[in-house]
């Protein structure tokens, strides 16, 4: 199960259940995907495929809704 946070600008935020416990999220495009710690502070993990500009952008995505994030991440892996 990978639960859709939300789409912004093409990309999809997304978690996948059952995957570590470090705060993170995922983000997938036609172009690739990456992966982003949100704690200790937003800093991407791995990257497929995608330019350091579509990079920078999703970060910037990631800081405006970092709260949101945070309380998915929380409401979906509490159960």
């Amino acid at each position: 199960m990978s639960p859709t946070v939300f789409r912004k600008d093409g990309y999809r935020f997304f978690f996948f259940s059952r995957e570590e416990a470090q705060k993170h999220v995922h983000i997938y495009s036609g172009e690739g995907e990456v992966k982003f710690w949100l704690e200790p502070q937003v800093e991407m993990s791995r990257n497929h495929g995608l330019s350091p500009a579509q990079l920078k952008k999703i970060e910037l995505i990631i800081e405006e809704h970092l709260d949101e994030l945070k309380t998915a991440w929380d409401s979906h892996f509490s159960s």
